[in-house]
């Protein structure tokens, strides 16, 4: 029995009270402190998982020993049942991608430079082959100002849209409901086309989740006036509610989450090159590894 199925309102509300039940109400209850990245502690990673089944995102900050930031990056998320990386076009070799301000070199990927990124999911344009289920953050340099982020657990922003009104969730899990033309450049296709839902059921873990992006440009949705006031409603709900995060990631500081909402505020950097704002970006096709509370979840769903 899924709790998110419109069929099943009993369901649906055991789990609305499990998820809303002691829901941290600031960012700093996200944050843990990582002693050695390669090796964690077993209360550090019970901390971390536990963290990020009740929110879907987690802050961890290290000491900075930046000898082998991407050594500590894999290591990190190994620990933590990441092992499935996505080989993106901007990736590295080791499928570590590099976020900084490239100028003109990536200037068509918004992320490669210092203008704000409006609200998205990662991976949102990708198929179901390549779909992305989580994704780490580190930063190594912030910029000389700006680069907040701001965060949204989707389970929370299903519940906030089904809250409204139900109908609004009916419309955003239809297949067609939203589509990202295909990718070409200088004629040569990049990526085809993919249209799908925004909400859906995770077949692997069976959580709800989440395909958007705020984006006005490059982008069809179907034309219905449900879909038209459900889209409105969720972009009064980004624009502020009791359940967003917005945190600024220091040196030795990231993110890991289930692949929640997010956005970024422009970025000052600084003029020298060597400290310029840096950060490593690692995908995943799977999840975060469940701990015992998410088990909890679901002995208390079935009963």
């Amino acid at each position: 029995m899924q709790p998110n199925y419109l069929s099943q309102p009993q369901a649906y509300q055991t789990w609305r009270a499990f998820k809303l039940s002691n829901y941290p109400k600031e960012v700093g209850l996200l944050i843990v402190n990582i002693n050695n990245p390669i090796k964690i502690l077993d209360e550090e990673c019970n901390l971390l998982l536990k963290i990020c089944a009740k929110t879907n995102i987690v802050i961890y900050r290290t000491n900075n020993d930046q000898t082998d930031v991407k050594r500590s990056i894999s290591a990190l998320t190994q620990q933590l049942g990441l092992k499935e990386l996505d080989a993106n076009i901007c990736a590295d070799e080791d499928r570590i991608s590099t976020i900084q301000d490239l100028g003109s070199d990536r200037a068509s990927y918004i992320p490669y430079t210092n203008k704000p990124l409006n609200w998205h999911t990662d991976g949102y344009y990708n198929g179901d082959t390549q779909r992305i289920r989580a994704f780490l953050m580190h930063c190594v340099r912030p910029a000389e100002s700006g680069g907040e982020n701001a965060y949204l657990d989707p389970e929370i922003a299903y519940i906030l849209l089904r809250d409204e009104n139900p109908n609004y969730i009916d419309a955003l899990m239809d297949a067609s409901v939203m589509t990202i033309p295909a990718n070409e450049q200088a004629g040569r296709q990049i990526r085809a086309a993919q249209t799908g839902p925004v909400f859906f059921v995770d077949e692997e873990s069976q959580s709800i989740s989440m395909r958007y992006t705020a984006r006005k440009r490059s982008i069809i949705w179907k034309n219905d006036k449900t879909v038209e006031h459900a889209l409105a409603f969720l972009h009064e709900i980004l624009q502020g509610n009791p359940y967003l995060f917005r945190y600024r990631l220091s040196a030795g500081e990231g993110v890991i989450s289930n692949n929640v909402l997010h956005n970024r505020s422009a970025i000052t950097d600084s003029s020298s090159a060597d400290e310029k704002r840096l950060l490593y970006r690692a995908r995943f096709y799977n999840r975060v590894k469940k701990c015992d509370e998410e088990q909890d979840l679901q002995d208390v769903v079935n009963q």
